[in-house]
């Protein structure tokens, strides 16, 4: 099966754009996120070859609770239409994005995370005529799939997965009282992201990692650090960390880089 290329799927440009606004607004520079607001809108605007793809992937991402038959009918017609779409067009426009982006801002925009990255990249191979016939009929199974799941039966689950996480951070709690009151607030968030496809943990976490950089910056200014040169070095490193934390999703090391990095803030700050 062909390499995903993420900077040239059309959902995941917009998607990455999206992130990159909640992501200025959260550290309150409004000249950025009127900037990606500017992108997004001339990028895709209306009629544009990009916005017409876009749409496609919204009519595969959003569509649930279809009868089997129906669902192998709109991948069909959906994939019909895509071949009606100017390809080299397409390639221009995700290119001139591609430039902007990387000229105003950072190639670290496209390390974003995006929660439904697995499924954008999925449409994206379907969408892309040189697979092997086995890799687009699996690809196709699965996406058929993915439209007949009924939205109630997505509610129930989420439903279950509630009451077991609930459960879940009550004892958590019960069980490490000793945590300070920022660390629970992000392992429940963390714990509760399931749900919700990590929208608000992610918020949550991004604001956290701004509070803790300013709080390490502003440790680096008191005197007994400058003179603890192994303090010094060591707060350096976990600045680092955390200036890269965009790049990945987050996995058990990261959450655990975080809490070590809250008891650390905690410790300098009093």
């Amino acid at each position: 099966m062909a390499k995903h290329n993420k900077k040239r799927n059309t959902a995941f440009i917009y998607e990455a754009l999206v992130r990159e606004i909640i992501k200025q607004t959260i550290n309150n520079d409004k000249e950025k996120r009127d900037r990606v607001i500017n992108i997004l809108k001339e990028g895709f605007k209306k009629n544009s070859e990009i916005k017409k793809e876009l749409d496609l992937y919204k009519i595969l991402l959003e569509t649930k609770g279809l009868p089997e038959n129906l669902a192998e009918k709109l991948l069909n017609e959906t994939t019909k239409q895509h071949k009606k779409i100017n390809q080299e067009k397409i390639f221009h426009e995700q290119s001139k994005i591609i430039s902007i982006i990387n000229q105003e801002f950072s190639k670290r925009v496209f390390n974003n995370f995006v929660p439904n990255y697995k499924s954008l990249a999925t449409i994206s191979q379907i969408f892309n005529d040189s697979l092997s016939p086995k890799s687009k009929v699996l690809l196709e199974d699965k996406m058929v799939k993915n439209l007949i799941e009924k939205p109630e039966e997505q509610e129930k689950n989420q439903q279950t997965s509630t009451l077991i996480t609930q459960a879940f951070v009550t004892r958590f709690n019960e069980t490490y009282d000793s945590f300070q009151k920022d660390q629970k607030e992000l392992l429940s968030k963390y714990i509760f992201s399931f749900d919700d496809e990590g929208v608000e943990f992610n918020f949550h976490l991004n604001e956290e990692v701004g509070r803790l950089k300013k709080a390490l910056l502003d440790a680096q200014s008191l005197e007994e650090i400058k003179q603890d040169s192994t303090l010094k070095e060591k707060i350096e490193q976990v600045l680092n960390l955390l200036e890269d934390f965009n790049k990945s999703p987050v996995n058990k090391n990261k959450l655990l880089c975080i809490l070590q990095t809250q008891a650390l803030a905690k410790e300098l700050q009093s």
